[in-house]
């Protein structure tokens, strides 16, 4: 809206959030019997006309396009389409850039060394702030962010959300700045009228570095299985690993793994939710999938 602050904008979008997340949850328990607008609304305890403001407000989509996208068969056909390109390798190197969005994202991996410096005391900033799919804990390095949390149901307040930074990071001089987090916030969700630019600080084996940077190379509104992803890292019989590098991934929405489904159309799994990870593939869709 005209004269709204990027801020603002976000803390609306992630209170619209969660009422589109418990829509997609009635959606899921319900989709044999293809419900309709009405029933979903009244699902949630909103008219039908406040529902289909609050879609158009969030997604830019309506109701009904948008769960289009949601769907098993739109899921099938998106993987149908990448074998075409499975033939291309991811490319080598810790430096490589991809698109997310509008946002560019570059990374760089620690070294075994870096790794030994980091837990004599790195100085990490952090902090909680909106996001369009609900609040999320980001924290960074003076060389980029190292770590992006949704919070989830299982989060028992802000402190369990930095305890698991503070335990991925034990010897580190963790520092809370919510301002700088929603500084950041802004950079990573503003799609316009400038593209942000964010850099990663990527902390792990040398097989899940490579994974995370393939999941960065996959654009927006595509999705790949596991088969297909380990095909394009060129280690097929890998799927089981390829699921641990995922688990492994402490960036979310930044190492987009939640653009990995299974090869017949279901979501899966999700550590910050499921029907988080829908609403992040139905925006994708709706913005860059067609």
């Amino acid at each position: 809206m005209p004269g709204t602050r990027p801020m603002d904008r976000l803390d609306q979008q992630a209170r619209h959030y969660a009422t589109v997340a418990r829509a997609i949850a009635f959606i899921r328990a319900q989709a044999r019997a293809q419900p309709t607008l009405e029933e979903i609304a009244a699902a949630v305890h909103l008219s039908p006309q406040h529902l289909q403001r609050v879609f158009c407000a969030w997604a830019g989509i309506s109701p009904k396009r948008f769960l289009q996208y949601l769907t098993k068969e739109y899921a099938r056909t998106r993987l149908a389409a990448a074998t075409s390109t499975l033939t291309v390798a991811a490319a080598a190197g810790l430096s490589g850039s991809g698109r997310l969005h509008d946002l560019m994202v570059s990374c760089e991996a620690m070294t075994p060394g870096e790794i030994q410096a980091a837990a004599r005391g790195i100085d990490i900033g952090h902090g909680i702030a909106p996001t369009p799919f609900g609040d999320a804990l980001v924290a960074w390095t003076a060389r980029g962010v190292c770590h992006f949390a949704f919070r989830s149901d299982r989060d028992n307040g802000d402190e369990t959300m930095i305890a698991e930074l503070r335990a991925r990071w034990p010897a580190a001089v963790l520092h809370r700045d919510d301002d700088g987090a929603q500084a950041l916030m802004q950079r990573i969700f503003a799609h316009a009228p400038e593209p942000g630019r964010v850099h990663l600080v990527l902390r792990g084996t040398n097989f899940q570095v490579k994974v995370w940077e393939a999941l960065i190379r996959i654009p927006p509104g595509h999705l790949r299985s596991y088969r297909q992803l380990a095909t394009t890292l060129g280690q097929r019989d890998a799927a089981r690993a390829l699921g641990g590098a995922l688990a492994a991934n402490t960036i979310g929405y930044l190492i987009p793994c939640h653009r990995v489904i299974r090869a017949g159309g279901e979501v899966g799994d999700y550590r910050w939710g499921s029907e988080r990870k829908l609403a992040l593939l139905g925006c994708e869709a709706a913005r860059h999938g067609g």
